[in-house]
């Protein structure tokens, strides 16, 4: 081969590479859609778990939002304006029955401290058609300062070894009549099956009107109140502790027999990025990303491996540990609220309990 020939052909090899990098470097990459929540969460989401997930995967990750109503996935066919959707639990164990979502069965890695995914996993964290992400739980709180404070769920319901109102959520029979169980001395156990039953349900709002409590309208109004001074303490959720914390008003947290639910992936039926959008869900719940979500907002995340992996604040500086559900030593006594049973129950409940609240 002369030289001529020689130097084509290695201009034509270089051309052909320099096209070939160019397609590479210009192509459009595989675009997936991860529809959350506005706000905080959703923010923190996409800090901990989407931007890295498409710098190490090289995938277009794009956030929508929506605001939990199932209307819209049904008239959607199961096809929302996304690859994976946050659900909060109950919403993800109706679509789920409805058919509504892809099964789930994938391996799930092991935590960062090597244990298998279905002991690393908190009690519910991980169903047919969803993988856990955050843990956030109804609490009881006080104001701070009591010379006698009170620490457990049977001080909150003694009334007269401390005295003052009780600030209760009217919004749902759930978590009230769990708690009223669970304070009358059933075993965690057996809360359902006691429920199930017509002296169970007795029981519990038996032991719910002999606390005589102040009905708010959430769990935001209860915190004000025990604020204000118009209740001894209150139930709240977590996360509304949270914002009164940073906000006006520091409670302070009993995290005994904490009732909790998780926030999950799950991934819409017949959506065509199925491969994809798994593989998004195994990476985003493990321990590193879920300990990522856990250092910008007050949840827990699903796997205990992830706690160790927790930050503080990036943008306060503050710990997070503290406001955790998941964390040690706030979840020894925690209660898995079962949503799927209240799916079945609720509506069987309903009447009596705004007949209840109304009095």
């Amino acid at each position: 081969m002369n030289l001529g020939r020689r130097v084509l052909l290695i201009l034509a090899v270089v051309l052909i590479a320099a096209v070939a990098a160019l397609y590479w470097f210009s192509r459009p990459l595989p675009v997936l859609t991860v529809t959350s929540w506005a706000g905080a969460y959703g923010r923190a989401q996409a800090s901990a778990m989407m931007r890295p997930y498409a710098a190490e995967k090289s995938v277009d990750v794009r956030l929508a939002e929506w605001d939990g109503d199932l209307a819209e996935l049904r008239q959607a066919g199961g096809k929302l304006k996304g690859d994976v959707v946050d659900f909060e639990l109950p919403r993800a164990v109706q679509a789920c029955r409805e058919g509504l979502l892809e099964k789930i069965a994938l391996p799930l890695p092991d935590g960062a401290d090597g244990t298998p995914a279905a002991r690393d996993f908190v009690a519910g964290a991980i169903g047919p058609c969803w993988v856990g992400s955050v843990v956030y739980s109804q609490v009881m709180i006080h104001a701070p300062g009591l010379k006698h404070a009170p620490a457990t769920l049977a001080d909150f319901f003694d009334t007269k070894g401390f005295p003052g109102k009780r600030a209760l959520s009217r919004a749902a029979p759930k978590f009230n009549l769990e708690m009223a169980l669970l304070a009358d001395g059933v075993a965690p156990g057996d809360v359902y099956k006691t429920l199930e039953t017509q002296a169970g349900l007795d029981r519990a709002f038996a032991r719910l009107a002999a606390l005589k409590p102040i009905w708010a309208h959430d769990s935001v109004d209860a915190i004000h109140w025990v604020r204000d001074g118009q209740a001894a303490m209150a139930t709240a959720l977590n996360g509304d502790v949270y914002d009164s914390a940073h906000k006006d008003f520091v409670p302070v947290v009993m995290w005994d027999h904490q009732l909790y639910e998780l926030d999950v992936f799950g991934i819409p039926l017949g959506d065509p990025h199925k491969k994809r959008a798994l593989d998004f869900i195994a990476w985003a719940t493990a321990s590193v990303p879920l300990a990522g979500v856990a250092g910008w907002v007050p949840y827990g995340p699903a796997r205990r491996s992830s706690l160790a992996l927790v930050k503080p604040n990036p943008e306060t500086g503050a710990a997070m540990m503290p406001w955790l559900p998941t964390a040690p030593e706030n979840f020894r006594h925690a209660f898995a609220v079962d949503d799927a049973w209240w799916l079945t129950h609720e509506a069987a409940i309903a009447s009596r309990w705004q007949e209840f609240v109304s009095k």
